[in-house]
């Protein structure tokens, strides 16, 4: 169906299937930010249980939990020692399998979790594979000679700044590491070390897990002849020795392919459908994201970085998005994300000096009204911004390297607020590991609780539109032509076809809504009929009965 007077784009998304995750809205948990329970500025396993019932009511399908693992927390979980413990600063295992059980009970589903790239160095495979060139782990990382001169055996550099490679003394030879020094590569190429982390995986699925979201896995398999990276050809600014290189040799190997079918025939041998979500980061994510989610062989969705990184939220941008996923034969499943716990919150990068309440409604309807899967991270509900987190409260490594280049992710990582009349915003009863930002205590959960005109209940409704309407859920997505801030998209599912309208700019735009429709719902916009679509309004129409 076309709009009067407009041309409709050829790209037409199609949907199949109604598993229980397919246009599922699943929230994001930073479980070190959430609730601190035991008084140690941390947040923890038993905190997360004790708010269940918030997320609950914000109407979403289920729960990723960022690392609980065993760590010493010099990438705050990322960097796993045990993939089968429960780090004590979180809780026990016992208090995750209670978490599980009061999930289940509020009909909420939980996604771990899973770091196939790397391990910490104090993980015990690690500590093994140091100690000589002929034990049974001695090939279960990247071990690689110097060169002649003693110089790394590539170019490669690390995502957090300088080579990738470290020496290490007790081999005579250098480490890979894509991400900090402390963060060996494990070598996932050999067979042992995929069935260790199989095995892993089949431990949190016996306990119940619905699934896991795969960190980093573009990262997971290298070039084994260590073959140069070419550099980036385009001028640009580069804060990184990282960006001046094409990651073509140190991650995306076509044989990560291989492990994906590993990894789904262990999920599919479970009861429940269960889920998995690759995280993609690169130039070449498009493309990685597509060929790890193709077919019922590999996962079910991946996600990029497409709306995470932009600067600007712009038609343009958005269209990219269905664009990478038309809905051909054998595709898999998108998932989007407007902010997470790597990326500074959208609000304080899109709204450009406008109203941040009603810009932050605004972001919210279209997360929702996308095709895919929506991720929504703690504190969006609430229309947190990013946190100013001063030089010296920093603690991610990427932040301090880099400062004051980049935002950085703590000011994404800042405690939960839950309540304005208490010490830390109720999220601790002592100083939190990151301060709380004066700005996130006025927008505590208590505090919105009590204002039916808050982004907290505003986001209840927006987000119990994809249980209500099959369009939003599972959906085909057809781009309409629009010119300049405006932004027009039908979704249609199981006979219900809804068009939804949005501006995108800073000033009113001449639009009205063709003859025959009705309005679903709208955000920041009074009158539809007004022949103006206001500066950050969104609309969703039906075709009147």
């Amino acid at each position: 169906m076309t709009l009067p007077g407009a041309a409709s784009d050829p790209l037409v998304q199609t949907s199949s299937g109604r598993e229980w995750w397919r246009g599922a809205a699943i929230y994001q948990v930073y479980p070190r930010s959430f609730a601190d329970t035991n008084g140690d500025g941390i947040g923890d396993l038993p905190g997360i249980t004790a708010h269940l019932d918030h997320i609950a009511s914000l109407g979403v399908d289920a729960i990723w939990l960022s690392p609980f693992f065993t760590s010493p927390m010099r990438d705050f979980g990322y960097d796993v020692a045990d993939y089968v413990g429960v780090d004590p600063i979180f809780g026990t295992i016992e208090d995750f399998d209670r978490l599980i059980e009061r999930a289940h009970a509020l009909g909420l589903k939980i996604i771990i979790d899973q770091v196939y790239a790397h391990t910490s160095d104090e993980h015990a495979w690690f500590r093994e594979s140091r100690k000589d060139r002929t034990n049974p782990k001695a090939d279960w990382y990247v071990w690689a000679e110097a060169k002649p001169e003693g110089s790394p055996p590539s170019n490669w550099q690390s995502v957090f700044g300088g080579p990738a490679w470290t020496w290490d003394a007790r081999r005579g030879q250098y480490y890979m590491h894509n991400f900090l020094g402390s963060q060996p590569q494990l070598n996932t190429r050999n067979p042992e070390v995929q069935d260790a982390l199989l095995d892993a995986a089949r431990f949190w699925l016996d306990r119940g897990v619905d699934g896991f979201r795969c960190d980093a896995l573009n990262f997971s398999m290298h070039d084994p002849a260590l073959t140069d990276n070419p550099p980036v050809a385009t001028p640009g600014k580069r804060t990184r020795p990282f960006d001046f290189q094409q990651h073509i040799h140190n991650q995306s190997q076509p044989e990560i392919l291989d492990f994906l079918t590993r990894m789904r025939a262990l999920t599919d041998s479970y009861d429940g459908d269960r889920f998995m979500v690759a995280e993609v980061v690169g130039d070449r994510s498009d493309e990685e994201m597509k060929a790890y989610t193709e077919g019922s062989t590999r996962l079910q969705s991946a996600y990029g970085f497409l709306y995470l990184y932009a600067d600007r939220l712009t038609p343009d941008l958005v269209r990219q998005g269905p664009a990478q996923w038309p809905g051909g034969p054998g595709e898999g499943w998108p998932s989007w994300a407007f902010s997470n716990h790597d990326a500074p919150r959208a609000v304080s990068r899109w709204a450009e000096g406008r109203d941040p309440r009603a810009f932050v409604g605004m972001a919210l309807l279209l997360l929702i009204c996308l095709r895919g899967n929506v991720f929504v991270y703690q504190g969006e509900e609430l229309g947190l911004p990013q946190a100013e987190v001063p030089f010296e409260r920093l603690v991610d490594p990427e932040a301090i390297a880099n400062w004051p280049e980049t935002l950085g992710r703590d000011g994404a990582r800042t405690p939960m607020p839950w309540r304005a009349d208490a010490p830390f915003a109720g999220f601790s009863s002592v100083e939190p590991w990151l301060p709380v930002d004066p700005r996130h205590t006025m927008l505590a959960v208590a505090v919105q609780e009590v204002d039916p005109a808050s982004t907290l209940h505003l986001a209840r409704r927006l987000i119990g539109l994809r249980r209500t309407h099959p369009a939003l859920r599972t959906g085909s997505m057809t781009m309409l032509e629009s010119p300049g801030d405006l932004l027009l998209f039908e979704r249609e599912d199981q006979g219900e076809t809804l068009l939804c309208a949005f501006n995108l700019g800073h000033e009113a735009v001449a639009w009205t809504p063709p003859a025959g429709w009705t309005v679903v719902e709208a955000v920041n916009q009074a009158d539809a009929r007004s022949g103006q679509l206001a500066s950050m309004a969104g609309l969703i129409l039906a075709p009147q009965a």
